[in-house]
């Protein structure tokens, strides 16, 4: 219970109105209920004839010392009186139609209770969603090389869903039933004090039951929500990878990998469900044995003793079964709110993630790069293994450096610690002087434009794709019509059915790869940023779409500050430096014609591309 009154203490606070007003309206409704049963009283009375009803022959004057004899004395006169009137049967429909009345405004008062509830309920959900979605945009890249993509999107779906079912759901267990519990309670116990003592013996054992059962279910809940993640890992690894499953014709394979996964999800599930179902027959069996034995103590109080009447003692038995369906309600809030929890521990390891790439306290802001950037003694590892060591490069404005090197030589890191995707161990990196971890992190990547060797692009127009970079109608369409040309884009956009507002499907699916990468440009032309970065731009092109690509880059090149990555060399031929990278460190460095001369590192990688 401690778990669930922080995750509300974490995220009801904005719906507090709502909450106040559901507390209103539950004990408005719960009172209400009490009343509209007391009418039972007297119609018993009238069917059964008993001899309340001829008792009180005059009012009583109000004594807090006999709270309910004055009240029934004073009940029995007007039935009596009514009766005296208009007769024993039309006083019959008087209390029915008092009952009626009665159970109309309780009803009412029921469903603005529940009414109120659902703006929590959804808003607590539309929270966490949108609190799951910009921690995910705000943590570092780092962070989601450890985590599969799918596990991320059953944490979105999956595990909000589950919280939504089972931990919103019972908000109707904890500002509702405990009100109607405490309100039925101190009625029982103005009816009856003795059997209400004698009641709230089995209570306890009620409790004890629910609890050793829902600390059981919570443990099945997590090890199932892990399966859920397996099995939407799965997916999202087939649908990324269908054309080499069809290509290695591993369709069966694949089929039978995500069946063990996706039975394995099912058979826990499966034990989690049947074990939750035996809340509704457990809560059953205990309410009707409490029943029993509640109708026999009552028995002996009403036949032997006397102490109360037989049809108040039939209302006493109407308000213990009302107030059993909230504590049956507590005992479904007991089996489904441990796998609610089960699901928040699996958000809250993103929700809780630390942040390693921090803003500075007191960040600087720089509006524009003048003078260079240089990477100082700078080293960098990925656990324990070193990848850049030692690297000391300074790379002045307007001027293009390019690096290249073997695969996991540690060019791709070098320059994702520009923008600071990724902090250094060792040493700095600084730009116009200033370390970037002193820089506003939205200042420092304003600065810097990225085009890299895949294109990534999103489900959406020509349009809002190019004009991504940069704020909302900050650009006019001539602005973006003009990146297009500058990227030789313009042209298949508009031959597309409709121009620029066609939607270019996932990840630019309805493109070439030629096609995607020119967009991708012209996004980064629009941005304009005085320092560009280009990750094996051309590198998975055909040679017609590499000239028209490399053509775009070059326009997009002038002027400004390029860092480039390049696989081949014959793109690069014309960068003011290039520096070789191999095993982390930078081997050589020059022109194109003067590493040519040295015969090293690069002369092997040019003689290779040229064979």
């Amino acid at each position: 219970m401690n778990e669930f009154l922080q995750v509300l203490r974490r995220f009801v606070p904005p719906y507090k109105k709502y909450l106040v007003l559901s507390v209103v309206f539950n004990i408005l409704s719960a009172v209400l209920n009490i009343f509209s049963f007391a009418a039972l009283i007297p119609i018993l009375q009238i069917l059964f004839k008993t001899g309340d009803a001829e008792a009180a022959t005059a009012l009583m004057a109000w004594d807090w010392g006999n709270v309910q004899t004055v009240l029934m004395n004073n009940l029995n006169y007007y039935v009596n009186a009514l009766i005296a009137h208009y007769g024993q049967t039309t006083t019959l429909l008087l209390i029915g139609l008092f009952l009626a009345a009665t159970t109309a405004l309780k009803t009412g008062a029921y469903f603005l209770s529940s009414a109120t509830i659902i703006p929590i309920r959804t808003g607590v959900v539309r929270d966490i969603r949108n609190q799951l979605y910009q921690k995910i945009t705000s943590l570092p890249l780092g962070f989601f090389s450890e985590e599969r993509k799918g596990d991320i999107i059953a944490r979105m779906s999956g595990d909000v869903q589950e919280v939504e079912s089972s931990i919103m759901s019972s908000l109707d267990m904890l500002f509702k039933n405990p009100i109607l519990i405490i309100v039925y309670f101190a009625t029982l116990l103005f009816v009856s004090w003795q059997l209400t003592l004698f009641t709230i013996v089995f209570v306890p054992i009620f409790g004890w039951f629910m609890g050793i059962v829902g600390r059981k279910l919570k443990q099945k809940s997590i090890k199932a929500q892990a399966l859920w993640s397996d099995t939407m890992s799965q997916v999202e690894e087939t649908l990324g990878g269908l054309r080499i499953i069809k290509a290695f014709c591993a369709e069966e394979k694949m089929n039978d990998r995500f069946d063990q996964v996706n039975t394995a999800y099912r058979n826990d599930i499966m034990r989690v469900n049947i074990r939750q179902s035996m809340a509704h027959p457990m809560s059953e069996f205990l309410g009707t044995v409490m029943i029993i034995i509640v109708l026999w103590f009552g028995g002996i109080l009403v036949l032997t003793n006397h102490v109360i009447t037989g049809p108040t003692f039939v209302y006493y038995m109407v308000i213990l079964y009302s107030i059993i369906q909230p504590l049956k309600d507590f005992s479904k809030a007991g089996y489904n709110i441990p796998k609610g929890l089960a699901s928040m521990e699996r958000i809250d390891k993103i929700l809780k993630a630390e942040n390693d790439i921090k803003e500075a306290a007191e960040p600087k802001h720089i509006a524009s790069f003048e003078h260079q950037i240089e990477f100082r003694n700078v080293s960098f590892r990925y656990g324990e293994s070193w990848v850049l060591r030692n690297i000391n490069l300074t790379i002045p404005k307007g001027k293009t450096v390019a690096l290249v090197g073997q695969s996991g030589g540690g060019k791709s890191t070098l320059v994702d610690l520009i923008p600071r995707y990724y902090d250094v161990q060792e040493g700095e990196v600084l730009i116009d002087g200033i370390n970037v971890k002193d820089l506003g992190l939205h200042d420092l990547r304003q600065l810097i434009g990225n085009v890299n060797q895949e294109a990534i692009l999103f489900n959406d127009t020509f349009r809002n794709n190019i004009a991504f970079g940069v704020d909302n109608g900050s650009k006019t369409d001539e602005e973006i019509e003009k990146a297009a040309h500058i990227a030789n884009a313009y042209d298949f956009i508009t031959a597309s059915e409709q121009g620029f507002d066609t939607n270019i499907g996932d990840r630019g699916s309805k493109l070439s790869g030629g096609q995607r990468q020119r967009v991708s440009i012209a996004r980064a032309i629009l941005k304009n940023p005085p320092i560009l970065i280009l990750d094996e731009a051309t590198s998975a092109l055909d040679t017609e779409s590499e000239r028209l690509v490399q053509d775009a880059l070059e326009r997009l090149m002038k002027t400004r500050t390029t860092v480039a990555i390049a696989h081949r060399l014959s793109t690069i031929k014309n960068a003011d430096e290039i520096c070789v990278l191999h095993e982390g460190q930078i081997v050589e460095r020059g022109t194109h014609d003067e590493l040519l001369s040295r015969d090293g590192y690069y002369k092997k990688l040019h003689d290779m591309q040229a064979v």
